[in-house]
């Protein structure tokens, strides 16, 4: 164990530094906090004293103002080019500094600690199970098992039709087990090689793809961060998902139905485009397919919290991952850049042969490339999200939207409208500042609002992450606007996946 801290913080001089720095700098945070505007106390909450009500104080109002304006610069990242989990970190470091400051100065210095803990215990169970499970996405697509599927696809000599309905369902059964956004690039994807200059049938397919992918993620505590932050939070259960799954195919094929009837007619030429899948491909989709049942097993009858089960997966596939990488060594060696070429061969023909199987894409596998490609953007965006929000809870923000909402409109009203929200803002933290509130409300309600939370984003393209995604890669053809003319069959879907929720699983509200 490493002492040099310890020791230097028993060090004369460190006393002496922490003693000037509590004369110097307290009393002003002290002064700042003795001049802001009277707070009311809630109810006792550990730490040293109570949780303040800081709703109506300049801190709150200020906390409340760079929240804003961390989303926001979030949602102009498409234009000024700015990582979204840049400004939401910033914003969350300064609202729980701003917070501390305030029960600082009444000398309690417990109550913002521990309720950042807590915030923070949430996030590292959310971030080391998305850690594994992109890991698991990375090594799949490395060994081609997304390419042969894409493969397959664009050879099949399908009917336009017939595509458009096969990559909507193959997205809407993938995304439950893989993330919508991997699942709609890679059906987007196929839907552009085959329909090649197309663009109606392209438009259509990519709207298509967007609602299936969020709708098969509805179901599954595996198909979205909204539904993975309700099974971890422990508020339903993971056989109890189930219950979304005609209420989510509804939401789906409503509005596939009524865009099919717009798809073009032909049957274009199969392409010749192959691809097989790596040694070990496979079993790594087994392994994936494992670490769920696992998961879902210690949880279930262990209760123990998900990450674990996926972690002990990663490690599974990290040790499998060994053993592809010594096939693949076993393979390179027999094409050496170092030896010399055959007598049958010309030297293009070896320089070809060497670039073949020494290009970066081609290298032996190695497990921490599929690390290093997870996507930490995002996984820091949850952390700035996260933070925030629990920011904004302690000072009493959710409180009272929850009052607004819960109370004020009624469960069903307001569920509806998160669903609404989700396709304007970000469903991640709309959906953790519901869980943060914790309205009181039947299980039916809370089923609710996780299909809402899943599939309101389809309303608008901006309104998922599969989205965004695919106004980028059919960037002219799949638009924001080519996606609002279907806006009312997409809504015509919405609102009936919720009746059918509402009619079908009547008994649990």
């Amino acid at each position: 164990m490493d002492l040099t801290p310890r020791l230097f913080e028993n060090s004369p001089v460190f006393t002496m530094m922490r003693n000037w720095t509590a004369r110097a700098c307290m009393p002003g945070l002290a002064a700042v906090a003795a001049a802001l505007l009277p707070v009311r106390a809630m109810a006792a909450q550990g730490g040293n004293g109570v949780i303040l009500n800081l709703t109506h104080h300049w801190v709150g109002i200020l906390c409340l103002a760079l929240f804003i304006a961390a989303y926001l610069l979030v949602i102009l990242e498409e234009f000024i080019d700015l990582r979204k989990s840049k400004p939401v970190v910033v914003a969350a470091g300064l609202i729980w500094i701003l917070i501390a400051a305030v029960y600082a100065a009444r000398g309690d210095t417990g109550t913002v600690a521990g309720a950042i803990r807590d915030t923070l215990t949430e996030y590292a169970e959310l971030l080391l199970f998305l850690f594994a499970a992109m890991t698991y996405i990375n090594t799949m697509e490395e060994r081609n098992v997304f390419h042969s599927l894409r493969g397959w696809l664009v050879s099949s000599g399908f009917s336009l039709r017939t595509v458009f309905w096969l990559t909507g369902l193959l997205a809407f059964l993938i995304s439950p087990m893989a993330d919508n956004l991997t699942t709609a690039l890679v059906m987007a994807a196929v839907v552009m090689a085959v329909g090649a200059g197309n663009t109606a049938f392209i438009s259509l397919s990519c709207i298509n793809i967007v609602i299936a992918a969020n709708a098969g993620g509805a179901f599954s505590p595996f198909g979205d961060i909204t539904t993975l932050m309700v099974w971890q939070k422990g508020v339903v259960k993971f056989s109890e998902f189930f219950h979304l799954f005609i209420p989510s195919l509804v939401n789906w094929a409503v509005p596939a139905m009524c865009m099919a009837l717009a798809v073009p007619k032909g049957r274009p030429e199969p392409l010749r485009e192959t691809a097989h899948v790596k040694q070990g491909g496979y079993v790594v989709v087994a392994l994936f397919l494992a670490t769920i049942a696992l998961t879902v097993g210690m949880h279930n009858f262990l209760h123990m919290p998900p990450f674990l089960g996926m972690m002990t997966g990663l490690g599974i596939l990290k040790v499998y991952g060994y053993y592809i990488r010594k096939q693949d060594l076993k393979r390179h060696e027999s094409y050496s850049p170092y030896q010399e070429p055959a007598l049958s061969e010309t030297d293009d023909e070896f320089k070809s042969r060497i670039d073949k199987h020494f290009k970066p894409r081609y290298k032996p596998f190695d497990i921490f490339v599929s690390v290093k490609r997870v996507e930490w953007d995002t996984l820091m965006f949850f952390y700035g999200v996260m933070l925030c929000v629990g920011g904004l809870g302690i000072l009493g923000y959710l409180a009272m939207l929850s009052n607004a909402f819960y109370t004020g409109l009624g469960p069903t009203v307001a569920n509806t409208l998160v669903g609404i929200i989700s396709s304007l803002v970000d469903n991640i933290p709309v959906m953790y500042a519901v869980l943060t509130m914790n309205p009181d409300m039947a299980h039916g309600e809370w089923l609710l609002v996780t299909l809402t939370a899943g599939v309101g984003g389809s309303l608008l393209s901006i309104g998922s992450a599969a989205g965004v995604a695919l106004m980028g890669q059919a960037r002219g053809v799949y638009t924001f606007f080519t996606h609002l003319k279907w806006v009312w069959a997409i809504a015509l879907g919405y609102a009936l996946s919720i009746w059918v929720h509402l009619v079908l699983n009547s008994a649990l509200f």
